[in-house]
């Protein structure tokens, strides 16, 4: 007896990274048509997979007759040893016919996994096997154009600061976060000289990264550490690049200390909860109609394989049925900086500012972009470093 009860006990164990959770319930059919959803963090995480969570519920709700199912912490250090095609294999044996996979880390194993199922739909949020040439007919890589809610980020910390010190708490280093942390450095650069009329030897960017998307005790440098370091040496705005909110909490902290400090958070729109006193706003996702529009599709049958980079609604970017990237506005944003941001956005919505527009060289020195030269989107997406002006490494190496 006591030999079976531990046998169930370590099959028990040993399924627990393959569970997939249900959210919701189908939609008027005996048999809805399942799509699955791979999230790198906690689902709940109140930044990236929360996000991407809540757009798969919101897919559920606008294509008619779908049930969305999930893993969430699908990382090493949640699931060590765990493959991504495992967990595909898992969601395709419960009835799966389109597999989101939310993080460019998982690059490699979605490219696997789509291969292993040809009759299986995948998106890869992120990544560029498409554009490489990389990618199987049946994957599609989507993502959005964070680079203006980014430029926003930065613009706002500009306008704000009063000792001229910014910093960024940047994840991993590779081309995605290299061109976010550039394109908050070119707002903040464009808000200190065009608006503020400042010398721009004066504003400081420092970019901090800690290994990863969020924290690993023990393998990623500690963001909340990270966070404190900038405040204790007279940096008084911290913008966050990873996928969970201590910048703000440090931020807070500081503030009941008894000093200035400002902090913005990074991919979930309500990440400035809480942190009223502190949080000058958040550049955030919204997937729902992008992941909508893809559920819809793939019912439909009217796939192909194609790279997508969304830019915001300029309408509105924060209407939530239209736009894939917005920036939502924090209650410490002072009224003469909501101004000034209201009118950026506005600008960079029209084309009549383009931070992406030469002369700019890498850190290095060397030439990204030539005098009135424009960057291409390949340009824009394959980075190769920060940018002149940027404190911190290019490089993981």
């Amino acid at each position: 007896m006591q030999k079976k009860y531990l046998l169930g006990v370590v099959m028990a164990f040993l399924l627990v990274p393959f569970m997939c959770f249900e959210a919701g319930v189908a939609y008027g059919a005996d048999k809805p048509f399942t799509f699955g959803v791979l999230l790198v963090g906690p689902y709940n995480d109140h930044g990236y997979s929360q996000a991407q969570y809540e757009g798969a519920e919101y897919a559920q709700k606008a294509a008619a007759g779908t049930k969305m199912i999930y893993i969430d912490k699908v990382n090493p250090a949640d699931r060590p040893g765990v493959t991504i095609p495992q967990l595909v294999d898992d969601m395709v044996e419960k009835g799966a016919k389109l597999i989101f996979a939310g993080s460019d880390d998982m690059k490699d194993g979605i490219r696997e996994a789509a291969a292993q199922h040809p009759d299986i739909h995948f998106v890869h949020v992120s990544g560029d096997d498409v554009l490489t040439g990389k990618a199987t007919k049946n994957m599609v890589n989507v993502f959005g154009r964070m680079e203006y809610g980014k430029m926003m980020a930065g613009f706002a910390a500009a306008m704000t600061t009063k000792t001229g010190k910014i910093g960024y708490l940047g994840p991993l280093v590779n081309e995605e976060t290299r061109r976010l942390a550039s394109s908050c450095y070119l707002g903040a650069r464009y808000a200190w000289e065009n608006v503020l009329k400042k010398d721009p030897k004066d504003l400081t960017f420092q970019v901090t990264w800690i290994g990863f998307w969020f924290n690993i005790p023990g393998v990623t440098a500690d963001p909340t550490q990270v966070a404190q370091n900038f405040f204790n040496n007279n940096y008084d705005v911290v913008i966050s690049g990873i996928d969970t909110t201590e910048a703000v909490v440090v931020a807070h902290q500081k503030v009941q200390e008894g000093k200035q400090a400002w902090a913005m958070p990074y991919d979930y729109v309500g990440a400035c909860e809480g942190g009223s006193k502190v949080c000058l706003g958040v550049p955030y996702f919204n997937w729902g109609p992008a992941f909508a529009d893809l559920v819809k599709k793939s019912m439909a049958g009217d796939w192909k394989s194609e790279w997508v980079w969304l830019a915001p609604d300029w309408k509105d970017i924060n209407n939530h049925d239209t736009s894939t990237v917005g920036f939502m506005e924090g209650d410490a944003l002072s009224d003469t900086a909501r101004a000034a941001l209201d009118t950026f956005i506005k600008d960079l919505g029209t084309g009549k500012v383009q931070l992406f527009k030469g002369p700019i060289n890498y850190q290095n020195g060397s030439v990204f972009l030539k005098d009135g030269e424009v960057a291409t989107d390949k340009q824009i997406w394959y980075m190769e470093q920060l940018l002149e002006g940027m404190l911190g490494q290019s490089s993981a190496k």
